[in-house]
């Protein structure tokens, strides 16, 4: 990336400047954005020309302080040079850590990631939900698993992120994960996050997904019809673990919750209604709305089913639920052919 790059010697005067010599500063300029650098050394106001940045005047004393002047340029430039050649992302304060022989602890990716997480998983509660936060564990896996399948590391410095790399792990979801579009999409714009993290503190100073333009598809869904769902019913299930799945698959089917919320829902949460009928009370988990749904007989049937489950009644859930993977990998042996 092309940067503006300029420097200048100036003169600041304290706020208690009576009279006598005032001190020298170099302005390093990168961008648009200033770092200064006192030189340690000063210069009487009226032997100072601001205009090529330097004293006036053929005493000794002046040839050396322009001498000086020059070799601090020079050195400036140098420090410009060398983190062209090394690729090295080029920042007003960069650049004077370069000049003044500063080493620079370099921001990593994974690092960013994992800080990220572990402040996301403290908020839980109060800024984020548990559903948002549990996807970026996984989509930190899915990066080092990229990292390692692509370049054999374990971690990159954020600034070497650019759209080759978002392009790479594009076609590594697809490819080797085996996601499909939509899925793909989403591991990156959770990873599009981190990157904005980066963006902001200017450790990255171009966003690799400015020429990334995915789309989620639409996609549409196949209802069971209730043939269906009572083949479902009555299918005959190998474990006790499948028979969870079933069971909490068709209360998700009767009550209209997503996996997260049957998994939270409590059995404080079913209440009587006016009605004089049984009714779950609770807030939806993604958005955070109080909703009330009356619970349908069968749904009840399901219920009471597990009203003195061991796990139920150690943890005050309604059901026993598993883990989103492994409720996802425990669905194929329910389906009904």
């Amino acid at each position: 990336m092309k940067t503006n790059f300029s420097l200048l010697f100036y003169m600041k005067k304290p706020k208690n400047y009576l009279k006598g010599v005032a001190p020298i500063y170099l302005r390093i300029t990168v961008n648009g954005l200033r770092s200064e650098i006192t030189t340690g050394r000063s210069c009487e106001p009226l032997r100072w020309n601001s205009g090529v940045g330097r004293a006036n005047g053929n005493k000794e004393e002046i040839k050396s302080l322009n001498t000086y002047l020059d070799h601090l340029q020079i050195k400036v430039y140098e420090a410009h040079s060398q983190l062209i050649e090394a690729d090295e992302v080029i920042t007003a304060e960069h650049l004077r850590n370069k000049f003044q022989g500063k080493t620079e602890k370099q921001i990593t990716l994974i690092e960013v990631f994992k800080d990220h997480n572990y402040k996301m998983e403290s908020l839980v509660g109060s800024e984020f939900s548990k559903g948002t936060a549990e996807r970026y564990p996984t989509s930190l896996k899915h990066t080092l698993d990229f990292l390692k399948w692509k370049y054999d590391v374990e971690d990159i410095e954020i600034r070497k992120i650019d759209y080759t790399f978002i392009s790479e792990y594009d076609y590594y979801l697809r490819s080797v994960r085996k996601c499909a579009n939509n899925s793909t999409v989403k591991y990156l714009k959770n990873f599009g996050k981190i990157i904005r993290i980066g963006l902001s503190n200017g450790w990255l100073t171009v966003n690799p997904f400015l020429n990334y333009k995915p789309k989620i598809k639409k996609i549409d869904r196949v209802y069971l019809n209730p043939e269906e769902i009572q083949l479902i019913t009555e299918k005959k299930m190998a474990t006790e673990r499948l028979t969870y799945v079933r069971d909490i698959f068709l209360f998700s089917c009767y009550t209209g919750l997503s996996y997260i919320d049957v998994k939270n829902l409590r059995k404080t949460d079913i209440i009587n209604g006016i009605d004089g009928e049984k009714w779950i009370s609770i807030k939806r988990q993604k958005t955070n709305v109080p909703s009330r749904i009356p619970l349908l007989l069968t749904a009840s049937t399901l219920l009471n089913q597990y009203h003195d489950n061991p796990i139920c009644l150690n943890n005050g859930m309604i059901f026993p639920v598993l883990s989103n993977q492994k409720m996802d990998s425990y669905c194929a042996p329910v389906k009904v052919a």
